[in-house]
Formats: C-alpha cells, sequence, structure tokens
C-alpha cells in the first residue's frame, strides 16, 4: 500500500512474495496486473483487480493460465464483480451461488471466494465448501479488503493449499462478526477482533 513502486520490483522479489492486489486504487491497478499475473506465485486478487480482469480479455486470459505455470489464485468477489467475471448478471449469481462459484473456479483455475451469505469457498477440481459464520454487519465497506488481507497473511505465514487457507481466513473473518450487533460493523474493529480472536483473548 505505502510502496508504490514496489510492482515495478524484481520478478524474483514478486515471485517469493504473497501478493494481494485490488483493495483500492481504482483502474490504476490495471497496469500492474499482467506482471502481477505472470510473475507472482500466490496472488489474492480483490475488487479493483476483478473488476479490471472481468473487462480486458487480456488479463482474463492471464489469470486462467496461472494454473498451468504452478500459481496459485485466489479472488475473493462479491455477487457482482462475479457476475463481471462471468458476463452475466448479479441476480443469475445469487440465484445460483453455488453453480457461479463453479464456474468461475473451472473457468479462471483459482480458489473463488464469492462473498454473501453463505460465502462459498469453491477449488478448481470443484471441490466447495460453504461458510456458516458471520451474519449481514459485514456487508459494510472495507470488510471485504479485511478478508483479503486476512486470507493473504495467512497464506504467506502458514503456506498451506489455497483452498485450505481461503476456507480458514472465511471462517475466522464470519466468526470475528459473530454475534451479530446492531448497526454497521467498522471494517477497523473487524480487524481488532480479528487480532483478539487470533491471540486467544
Amino acid at each position: 500500500m505505502f510502496r508504490r513502486a514496489w510492482s515495478a520490483s524484481d520478478a524474483s522479489v514478486i515471485a517469493a512474495t504473497t501478493v494481494v492486489c485490488g483493495c483500492g486504487g481504482g483502474d490504476a491497478v490495471r497496469a500492474t496486473l499482467p506482471k502481477l499475473l505472470s510473475v507472482a506465485v500466490r496472488l489474492v486478487l480483490d475488487a479493483d483487480a476483478l473488476n479490471a480482469i472481468g473487462a480486458d480479455p487480456s488479463l482474463l486470459a492471464l489469470a486462467a493460465a496461472r494454473e498451468r505455470r504452478g500459481h496459485a489464485t485466489i479472488m475473493t468477489p462479491h455477487p457482482l464483480e462475479a457476475a463481471r467475471l462471468l458476463g452475466a448478471t448479479a441476480a443469475s449469481v445469487q440465484a445460483d451461488r453455488l453453480g457461479a462459484a463453479h464456474a468461475l473456479a473451472a473457468r479462471l483455475r483459482s480458489v473463488i471466494v464469492l462473498k454473501g451469505s453463505g460465502t462459498v469457498v469453491c477449488a478448481p477440481d470443484g471441490t466447495t465448501r460453504v461458510n456458516a459464520t458471520g451474519n449481514a454487519s459485514l456487508a459494510s465497506a472495507g470488510t471485504g479488503d479485511v478478508l483479503a488481507g486476512w486470507i493473504g497473511g495467512h497464506w504467506a505465514s502458514l503456506g498451506t493449499s489455497a483452498f485450505d487457507i481461503a476456507t480458514r481466513a472465511v471462517i475466522e473473518h464470519g466468526a470475528a462478526a459473530d454475534p451479530e450487533r446492531p448497526g454497521a460493523l467498522r471494517a477497523g474493529d473487524l480487524v481488532e477482533r480479528l487480532h483478539r480472536r487470533e491471540r486467544g483473548d
């Protein structure tokens, strides 16, 4: 976030790093995506990155080719972002959330975290888990960015499979919002709750 020239680093630096891309930056993120999609071995894509990929067939092709190079990808779309990637509507994604997650995972050869009530985690081979933690307070701004960062942090420190990392992070992210309280949950408060749970407080 604070080292804006980092994406221009040598390919070996990027390949050795767990990268989270798309949590802010708007359309400017588009310029960094070809290199990240080509080089990063562990890549979490959210929000602005997903919108850029959905609007650019060349980026979509780069994303889908990552698995063949031994690179792992976790994508964290909400229903509208998933719809853009599928060339569909948010209503059709919501009408068949499992089907949409399966279609995205198969098309993009990525672990898909389709956010929403009963977040769906789907691997490229079709293995699927549906999360039971969390509540409507996670619909507030910034909580999806927290999830992407939490996934990236776990992936960097634990190094297990993308599917298992995504599942664990989704469960913990939702559990940190339980039980539901009145009003929206601030992203900063969610981070503090996750930190306290991680420490066992």
